[in-house]
């Protein structure tokens, strides 16, 4: 009996030690790639004071998981979703933005990697490039929509009729026929998007720099736009980017003093000011948790004018709290200064000595923030609810002459990207292109164009257009005429008294790239956030969407015509019925009985009365 309980312990050993052994082996990564040891994830926080007061805070969170060839694999940073995501729908790209307000290129910058890459339309807008055959991509792209509708609890799934989204050739991103883009101006960004995409950090909200996400203080800013974008490659794996941008107002004090020459005195703020809340750790699964703070290359320039190099104390502003190292940026033009990063390491914080970073201004400093070629807005011409005109204006800001030399013999090249919806009706052939005023022809401005007609219920219409300006021209304007269109009744939204949004235009300048460069060092490539701003991205500037009026029906009719004629019908079927139903004898003989049964009562009144008279005479 001893001898075979020896034997089955021993043989239930030898199942178990493989499994004992191999186990921790698969949880620290082995090259099978089952495990999470090649799975990394990274937090960084970039702050950044802007010139009209306000300041700019830009997280920047990102996770990577290497390619695996077994299916049902284990992620223990990764999210799971995204790598289903990926898989079922074979995306290569795909980037989603949720966004309310609009980026003011104007003060808070047009040609500085930020503005580039994460200033976004308002609203929803989606872009996503599949790995698959081209017939199989529009049925696709509509499954995708529903599925990211419910992961982000967000009205995305309104992108799958064929009127809401397009295929842009070479406008948007490179030519790809596999590649579909759509957006939502009117959609509302709440903290029902913002709760699931937290949810895909590893560590949620509850610790790290997420934890600052104070949903009043983010809600309530200028700018707010949270963005996730996917990049999958066969070889590299998955990398899932997700950054949110916000524009706050600091508390500012009604004792700052003002100077008369060089403007107000900047808001003091800090993180906790901010945010309501200091940082008192990094997520423990964080690679890397970082906070930078920049001062932009025209704000440095006023320090150095107000500084001398060889001074040591800074007069002009002071930091609440000290940082590990400073980054310097690398200037192609020796004559300028580039920006400057402060680096603060989340890792040394805790509970006990939270990191708190801020600025406490001593004298009143007034800059502006780097511009692109030119400034971009759009607006409507016409009246009435028939016809009108869209025109995109663009105002140089002589901008270039620093990278182009200012020669008047130079030229800027303009790609524009616009999508109209079906019902405004545009007429391409009216292209118009001004410059300065005077009216140009179109060949000497165009050098590329692609039109996509829009269809009745079924497509809208797509413009892309490559044009080329002077680089001397000060002002340029394009218009197009178009035809206001009729909509069935069901098709007329719930608030259609409001208009009808055309979505952003894009407007980008291939010639000009924003990026950043710093020293080589090995730290540097530690950071997601720094990498991103060395990669060398196409300036883009996106316009306001256009609120347009169409000709709308009084939706208060129906109810009035049912309401009258329902009264009409109950009057007349009510008496109809009456004198149907009425029977004449019946009713003569119900009378008669009636009469006489009065006439008895009133006899019988008349004999009780009587009898009582003759008892009184008595």
């Amino acid at each position: 009996m001893a001898t075979h309980f020896r034997r089955s312990a021993a043989l239930l050993l030898l199942l178990i030690l493989p499994h004992v052994l191999v186990g921790p082996v698969l949880a620290s990564g082995g090259p099978d790639g089952l495990g999470g040891a090649e799975e990394e994830f990274s937090e960084e926080l970039l702050l950044k004071p802007l010139p009209d007061r306000k300041v700019l805070a830009h997280f920047h969170f990102q996770s990577t998981a290497l390619p695996s060839t077994i299916n049902g694999r284990h992620h223990r940073l990764f999210p799971k979703a995204i790598a289903q995501l990926v898989e079922k729908f074979q995306i290569k790209e795909l980037e989603l933005s949720f966004t309310q307000g609009r980026w003011n290129y104007e003060n808070w910058g047009g040609s500085d990697p930020m503005s580039s890459t994460n200033a976004k339309p308002p609203g929803v807008e989606l872009w996503t490039l599949f790995d698959l055959p081209t017939t199989e991509v529009d049925a696709t792209w509509k499954n995708l929509t529903h599925t990211l509708s419910g992961l982000f609890c967000a009205s995305i799934n309104f992108l799958e009729s064929s009127t809401a989204y397009c295929a842009p050739h070479w406008g948007f991103h490179p030519n790809s026929d596999n590649l579909r883009y759509g957006a939502l101006p009117r959609e509302a960004v709440c903290t029902e998007n913002l709760t699931p995409w937290l949810k895909l950090l590893p560590c949620r909200d509850k610790a790290g720099l997420a934890s600052l996400l104070d949903r009043p203080s983010i809600y309530k800013g200028y700018y707010h736009s949270q963005r996730l974008r996917i990049v999958s490659a066969k070889l590299t794996g998955i990398v899932l980017e997700q950054t949110l941008t916000v524009v706050l107002q600091p508390n500012v004090r009604r004792n700052n003093p003002v100077s008369s020459t060089a403007g107000s005195l900047q808001p003091n703020w800090s993180m906790s000011s901010v945010f309501k809340k200091k940082i008192t750790g990094q997520c423990v699964l964080a690679k890397v948790s970082r906070v930078f703070l920049e001062l932009e290359e025209n704000l440095v320039a006023e320090l150095e004018k107000r500084v001398s190099r060889d001074s040591r104390s800074n007069p002009l502003f002071e930091l609440s709290a000290v940082p590990d190292r400073e980054i310097k940026e690398l200037n192609a033009l020796q004559d300028q200064s580039g920006s400057i990063l402060y680096e603060f390491n989340v890792a040394n914080s805790n509970e006990y000595e939270p990191l708190d970073v801020g600025m406490m201004w001593k004298v009143p400093l007034v800059w502006s923030c780097p511009h692109a070629p030119f400034h971009v807005s759009r607006f409507l011409m016409g009246s009435g609810n028939e016809r009108g005109s869209l025109a995109i204006s663009l105002q140089s800001t002589q901008s270039h002459e620093q990278f182009l030399g200012g020669s008047h013999a130079c030229t800027v090249e303009v790609v524009a990207f616009q999508v109209v919806p079906w019902y405004v009706k545009v007429y391409y052939h009216t292209l118009q292109i001004f410059i300065d005023g005077k009216l140009q022809t179109a060949s000497d401005v165009i050098e590329k164009l692609q039109v996509t007609p829009s269809e009745d219920k079924l497509l809208p219409g797509t413009l892309e257009l490559m044009l080329r300006f002077p680089c001397s021209m000060h002002s340029g304007t394009l218009t197009l005429d178009f035809d206001k269109g009729f909509l069935h009744i069901d098709e007329y939204p719930p608030d259609a008294n409001q208009g009808f949004d055309i979505p952003s235009a894009l407007v980008s300048f291939p010639g000009f790239q924003s990026s950043r460069s710093y020293h080589e060092d090995d730290s540097l490539k530690d950071s997601p956030l720094l990498l991103k701003f060395q990669e060398k991205n196409v300036m883009r500037s996106y316009t306001e969407v256009l609120l347009v009026p169409l000709t709308t029906p009084d939706f208060s009719m129906p109810y009035n015509v049912i309401t009258f004629t329902c009264t009409v019908l109950a009057l007349y079927f009510g008496s109809l019925l009456n004198v149907l139903r009425r029977r004449i004898g019946e009713e003569e003989r119900e009378l008669k009985s009636k009469g006489l049964q009065r006439e008895n009562i009133n006899l019988m009144a008349c004999g009780c009365r009587g009898k009582e008279n003759e008892k009184t005479a008595l």
